[in-house]
């Protein structure tokens, strides 16, 4: 069984399709079906369901696939490593955020990055805070920047706070509540939201609140990013809460005050149990020691 291999049958499994893991791949796509046939041989099963409208894993390949990254893993750790010891800084970077990050520059970090370590393979993951700390659980994110309620912490991660901030309300131009200086949550809570799905880090911040307060309030929008927010805000379809940082870039809404906000703390995470090459380079750039922070 070849590293190859197992990286065409990623290939496949990821686009679904044999032409563009081909293309990935930069191989001819004879050349990576004779190898991938050439596996199931070896293993004595087939891979993949083939059609001529799709390409599906079977139950033997969704069984091979864990096992086939965590191979390829351990096979680019190593040549990391190997690098390193040599002076030099390879392999790739898996970096995770959510979308409201702003204790951080991000871009101007990885461009930092980038200049220093210009072989290093680098990848972006957006998502919500919980998701991001099993990721760099599993390996499969280096480096995370989070936010949480301050009544949380990443647990079972090296952390390093980075920022604390505020929630302020976020209106369209024409609301009644744009010209006002400052809000509480109970004036807010007459107004239909927009937020993340229940349960997210980044809701549970206000939902807490707002509990807090003895109040209810009338979530009739939920989005997975809050990218999305503004645009549904700007339309006056509802109001919504965010860090005043973040908030502060978005265009077309208006940010107002809010007296008795929720509040949140920005974090960089990484693995407590040994950070790759390139991941401790990257938490370098960001003037942190990867052995600064222990497992929560």
């Amino acid at each position: 069984m070849e590293l190859q291999q197992m990286r065409y049958v990623l290939a496949v499994a990821e686009t679904n399709s044999f032409t563009r893991a081909a293309e990935r791949c930069l191989v001819v796509q004879s050349a990576l079906s004779h190898q991938i046939a050439r596996l199931e041989g070896e293993l004595g099963a087939r891979l993949f369901e083939r059609t001529s409208r799709r390409v599906r894993l079977t139950p033997a390949g969704e069984a091979f696939l864990p096992a086939a990254r965590q191979c390829l893993d351990a096979a680019e750790r190593a040549a990391a490593e190997v690098a390193a010891a040599v002076g030099e800084v390879r392999g790739r970077l898996a970096v995770g955020l959510i979308p409201t990050v702003a204790a951080v520059d991000v871009p101007a970090a990885l461009r930092e990055f980038r200049l220093r370590y210009p072989h290093v393979r680098i990848s972006l993951r957006v998502g919500a805070s919980e998701d991001l700390v099993e990721q760099v659980k599993q390996g499969a994110v280096d480096v995370a920047f989070l936010g949480l309620p301050t009544t949380a912490r990443p647990q079972g991660v090296a952390a390093r706070e980075l920022a604390r901030d505020r929630l302020v309300a976020v209106v369209a131009p024409d609301h009644p509540l744009a010209g006002e200086p400052v809000v509480d949550l109970r004036r807010l809570s007459a107004e239909v939201f927009v937020d993340l799905p229940a349960g997210t880090a980044g809701r549970v911040q206000s939902d807490l609140a707002f509990s807090a307060a003895g109040l209810g309030r009338d979530v009739a929008f939920e989005v997975t990013t809050a990218d999305y927010v503004a645009r549904l805000v700007g339309q006056g379809l509802c109001v919504a809460m965010l860090p005043t940082a973040y908030a502060h870039r978005l265009a077309g809404v208006v940010t107002i005050e809010v007296c008795d906000a929720p509040a949140r703390v920005e974090y960089a995470i990484w693995s407590g149990f040994g950070s790759t090459p390139a991941a401790t380079a990257f938490l370098d750039v960001l003037d942190i020691a990867a052995q600064d922070g222990p497992p929560a």
